[in-house]
């Protein structure tokens, strides 16, 4: 990728370190995202990856780990063959024996080899594929055995669990490394649907006019999820879907979607677009928030007993810009519910002067899918062919995989390949973050009432007032 609109360069050798190589993370995520680089010949030509983890594991035995983790996870997706596989694992290194500020393990001398083979200058990228509660103590590390100069760190999210211990935990970092070199990582931003929001709002006319409070009645991001947490209890017990989805996720795309045109199509300015629009983003009223938990969720093992943790939110968010003002954008996500779809919609005022006199008709609409390959359709009203003079609701619709030689990146790979160029377009700023977590520190500290509600439905029935007066625009773009 990329250089925010697409011109491309190239990682010198790299040795990149997974910490917690053997985790679920690592396995689902950060190595078929390695793997799907390697499938569209974007990884650096010299390369070595060093897995770091507590035991002491033979390197042969560490590749067979990989192979299985691809083999479950990642073949026959995104290029990746077989063949792929068996040509990443002569590249893999394991570095065990944990690493602490006291102790690193076998790590120091497993990077030390790793540069005797690819050269004194490669580039070091650490990985943290790690719970959110060890970040503190592997940032000490990393700075108390010389490995933090001209490297480079990802940080997986939620980056801090509230504005106090993202100030701590912010604070360490930027103590230990310049800004430029981290990369906090919020997969929704490595989506290419996501990076289409802004392209094709500025590279079509007929777009952009339409992309304000002038046109514009409210925007909803919709994320509703089929899935439930069972596989990752511990975790989201402790996060639950305001810290997992909203606070990263939701706001970050509605960011996207509210920021002003950039200086420039450069990666610095992009990002610094996507930050100032977020410092304007106007702390959620408590009052504007629905939490919700799912029937028999605390029966889940390793969930906390009585455990209050919320399953669902949807919010009211306004953005206090001219661009902006007085336009709600209303943020919708959860688990176990109705259906899962990641749709980005703007909802247009009726025009004066139409035709169209039911004040209960569809809106017109304009739709982003941030899923799979993404697709926009727009909902428009048209006259129904024949001798009616009814008006219907009709669709446009534009898949992005089917443009020409259209090849995208799952969104790990996408934000890997930045990470290993230093493109930081797609990754969010301290700064960005510390409004993010400005904006729901109201309703952190005054926790709105949770209220339950039964999985395979769209949440608790007190969310439907935030999206008032259109509703949740739940219907597929096809079928």
């Amino acid at each position: 990728m990329n250089n925010a609109l697409g011109a491309t360069t190239s990682a010198g050798p790299t040795v990149f370190v997974v910490y917690g190589a053997s985790g679920d993370l690592a396995k689902r995520l950060v190595m078929p995202g390695f793997a799907a680089l390697a499938a569209a010949g974007l990884l650096p030509e010299q390369w070595v990856l060093i897995g770091s983890g507590r035991r002491a594991t033979p390197d042969d035995t560490y590749r067979q780990h990989v192979r299985d983790g691809l083999a479950e996870f990642a073949r026959g997706k995104n290029g990746v063959t077989d063949e792929v596989i068996d040509s990443i694992l002569p590249g893999l290194r394991f570095a065990g024996g944990g690493f602490t500020a006291d102790d690193p393990g076998e790590l120091l001398d497993a990077i030390a080899a790793a540069k005797d083979e690819l050269g004194r200058d490669a580039q070091i990228v650490h990985y943290l594929a790690l719970p959110p509660s060890t970040f503190e103590d592997y940032t000490k590390a990393i700075a108390a055995h010389g490995l933090a100069e001209g490297t480079r760190v990802v940080y997986e999210k939620p980056y801090g669990t509230s504005p106090e211990s993202f100030e701590h935990l912010d604070q360490l970092v930027l103590s230990v490394f310049d800004e430029q070199q981290v990369f906090r990582i919020d997969h929704f931003l490595g989506k290419e649907a996501t990076q289409q929001l802004h392209v094709i709002r500025f590279a079509n006319r007929m777009i952009e006019q339409l992309w304000s409070n002038e046109h514009v009645a409210q925007v909803q991001i919709d994320v509703p999820e089929v899935l439930g947490v069972d596989d990752r209890a511990t975790f989201y017990d402790e996060t639950g879907a305001t810290l997992d989805m909203l606070v990263t996720h939701l706001l970050q795309v509605a960011a996207e979607v509210a920021l002003d045109p950039p200086a420039d199509w450069t990666s610095d300015a992009l990002a610094q677009a996507r930050e100032d629009v977020l410092a304007k983003f106007r702390p959620l009223d408590p009052a504007e928030v629905v939490l919700g938990q799912g029937t028999g969720y605390r029966e889940i093992k390793d969930v906390r007993e009585g455990s209050t943790t919320d399953t669902f939110v949807a919010a009211r968010v306004w953005v206090d810009t001219e661009r902006w003002s007085g336009v709600p954008f209303v943020l919708r996500t959860g688990k176990k519910l109705a259906e899962s779809h990641q749709h980005v919609t703007l909802v247009f005022k009726r025009p004066l002067n139409s035709p169209q006199k039911d004040d209960e008709a569809a809106p017109e609409t304009l739709t982003f899918t941030l899923s799979g390959n993404g697709s926009l359709f727009a909902g428009v009203t048209a006259r129904r062919p024949g001798v009616s003079d009814d008006l219907v609701p009709g669709k446009l619709y534009l898949d992005l995989a089917e443009l020409p030689n259209a090849e995208p990146l799952p969104p790990y790979a996408a934000l890997l390949r930045d990470v290993l160029i230093g493109d930081r377009a797609l990754f969010t700023t301290s700064a960005g973050l510390r409004s993010a977590w400005q904006v729901a520190a109201p309703m952190l500290d005054h926790r709105p009432e949770l209220h339950p509600y039964e999985p395979g439905s769209w949440g608790p029935v007190e969310a439907e007032e935030i999206a008032a007066p259109y509703g949740w625009l739940t219907e597929r773009p096809r079928g």
